[in-house]
């Protein structure tokens, strides 16, 4: 008995080992300045960054707002992720009791009754127990403590990759908006100069009819109004798909989506502050989940390495055993026993060295895809600052094209009005003007897109 206990002891004394690998946060290469700002900007680079705001802030349109609150309550991609961390809390508290004693209890009662034979005599007996059994695998090495560790990680990788998951959602019901509004404004544009036409086409008539003009410039007049008519049920086609698609976002079946601004109307910064680029690290919710995985998978290497040393488990049962259920709780009627063992695997056909050498391969795995998600998030900043400067560049350029459009169908309309030209002139600057305003129209969508699209490079939106 006194050996046993000594085993006992040891073991707890002992039982703050743990074998494998301590984490280290692996040293990230971060540049100096993000590439795609141009050398006033990387001059002038200051802590304060677009991610620090919150979405409501980042995208002020009331209606946006709303649809977004709701996409965040009801979106099933949002829900799903939080199932997932209940699902990680839960296997963190199986993982975690490996570590300490289970102890159940049972009682059990039977009444045995026998009539007299030629061989054996009456009998009439009852034996009632009571008894509690504990047991114990000692965590000697560490092999359920790196095993919670990894658990824990888990837990929160799944949080972080629900915030990734809203992060994305933010930026898909904000572009999804957007792309809305463009559609509405090109679709007023192309009823607007659908009525227009009209009604150069019915004054084109009524001069062919008294013989001021010629039946060419009633077909030419046809064609403007043909090419604006055709528009029309196209655009309305993409609206009400593009409608379903934010219902989807919204965690509802498809439905019609009330707007709010204008496109024209949407803030655009002249300026984005990106920030320091190593703040970005600290921002970005994927990065974050691919260091959890990877504290994870070091974690596992502790595991495996467990599973070459000696296991030690401890068991014991203590109760009551009686005759007689009347004598149960007292006389001598209690027992016990304890008992202690120990194994070390000693022939494994290389099960255990190859289940280390997965958990070390799935650890550097895991380290290439941080390292890896890591020079993605600068990527993705470079290129929504790159993207939102050129944007906003083409989108000042395309407005001068369409002012230009714009006035060269208005000087035709009065050049083929006096007489000095005929009204091939007037329907190619019509033309060309109905052109430039629709892409003067994805300029400004794209632009807004850009901004969108940098604001979840810098790591934005997932903030509540």
């Amino acid at each position: 008995m006194n050996k046993l206990v000594a085993i006992v002891c040891l073991a707890m004394l002992c039982s703050g080992c743990t074998v494998g690998p301590n984490y280290k946060k692996p040293v990230a290469t971060v540049p100096g300045t993000y590439r795609g700002l141009t050398p006033e900007e990387a001059a002038k680079t200051e802590p304060a960054s677009m991610a620090d705001q919150k979405w409501w802030e980042a995208f002020p349109d009331e209606q946006l707002k709303i649809l977004i609150r709701t996409a965040l309550q009801q979106n099933y991609d949002v829900r799903i992720a939080g199932a997932r961390i209940l699902q990680a809390q839960a296997q963190l508290g199986i993982t975690r009791s490996d570590q300490f004693p289970s102890i159940s209890g049972g009682a059990s009662i039977s009444d045995e009754r026998s009539a007299r034979s030629r061989f054996l005599p009456a009998f009439d007996g009852s034996i009632g127990q009571l008894n509690t059994a504990a047991a114990w695998e000692l965590d000697f090495w560490g092999k359920f403590r790196r095993a919670t560790e990894a658990a824990r990680a888990n837990l929160a990788a799944s949080e972080w990759a629900r915030h990734e998951i809203i992060a994305t959602l933010v930026a898909n019901v904000s572009a999804a908006y957007f792309q809305l509004r463009a559609l509405d404004l090109e679709l007023e544009i192309s009823k607007r100069t659908l009525a227009s036409r009209q009604e150069s086409l019915r004054l084109t008539r009524t001069l062919a009819d008294h013989g001021a003009t010629s039946l060419l410039d009633v077909r030419q007049a046809e064609q403007l109004v043909f090419t604006a008519a055709s528009e029309i049920p196209t655009l309305e086609q993409r609206i009400e798909q593009q409608e379903n698609l934010i219902s989807i976002f919204l965690g509802k079946n498809p439905d019609s989506v009330p707007r709010g601004q204008e496109l024209t109307a949407q803030p655009r910064p002249p300026k984005v502050p990106p920030g320091l680029p190593s703040a970005l690290l600290e921002r970005r919710p994927d990065v974050h989940e691919a260091e959890q995985q990877l504290i994870a998978a070091n974690a596992q290497i502790g595991v495996a390495r467990a599973a070459y040393f000696p296991q030690i488990s401890l068991s014991g049962d203590a109760g009551l055993q009686s005759a007689a259920l009347t004598n149960l709780f007292s006389g001598p009627s209690g027992l016990w026993n304890f008992g202690a063992l120990l194994t070390e695997p000693i022939f494994t056909a290389g099960r255990l060295r190859s289940n280390l050498r997965l958990t070390e391969a799935q650890q550097q795995a895991a380290l290439l895809f941080y390292e890896q998600t890591i020079q993605g998030a600068f990527r993705d900043v470079s290129d929504g600052l790159i993207a939102y400067r050129k944007s906003t560049e083409f989108r000042a350029q395309q407005e001068l094209l369409f002012q230009s459009a714009q006035d060269s169908a208005r000087l035709s309309h009065l050049r083929y009005t006096g007489g000095a030209t005929g009204y091939l002139e007037v329907l190619t600057n019509e033309t060309n003007a109905f052109a430039a305003e629709l892409e003067l129209v994805e300029a400004q969508l794209n632009e807004l897109l850009a901004l969108v699209q940098l604001y979840q490079a810098l790591g934005g939106g997932w903030q509540q």
